[in-house]
């Protein structure tokens, strides 16, 4: 193809700039690129294909309304088998999404990344409030 190279689905001359030719408008071609300046967009869709599994997607909004539950009470509030609910853990936290806490013999976990606990919002997860407050605690 001689001088040009395809990175992405871009054009890119040798020199390394931007190839416009065919374009309709190269004003709005460079908006449009100036919109992925900056941002890690493989990063992103890896996010992204995590909340695409919707089992994934039901175990961070339990976590997100029940913060501190354990294996055994996601499996019964999910219907999944603990090894499931295990596995997609395990992916969870090793993407720093989920962190654990250890309560005697058994584990509780939680979210552990602020950008997912807004996602969360963003789609409608609210937050529990328990209806008789403890002595002394009140929900803002």
């Amino acid at each position: 193809m001689g001088d040009r190279k395809f990175y992405g689905g871009s054009r890119l001359t040798n020199a390394g700039a931007a190839d416009t030719s065919g374009a309709l408008s190269v004003e709005d071609v460079r908006r449009a690129r100036a919109a992925l300046e900056g941002l890690d967009v493989t990063s992103w869709s890896g996010r992204f294909e995590l909340l695409s599994d919707a089992n994934r997607l039901r175990l961070l909004l339990c976590l997100h309304h029940a913060p501190g539950i354990c294996v055994t009470d996601l499996s019964v509030a999910l219907g999944m088998s603990g090894t499931a609910v295990s596995h997609a853990l395990r992916l969870l936290r090793s993407q720093g999404w989920v962190s654990a806490t250890r309560d005697g013999r058994s584990m509780r976990y939680q979210l552990a990344d602020d950008t997912v606990h807004q996602l969360l919002h963003s789609i409608g997860a609210t937050h529990f409030h328990d209806e008789t407050p403890t002595p002394g605690h009140t929900h803002s």
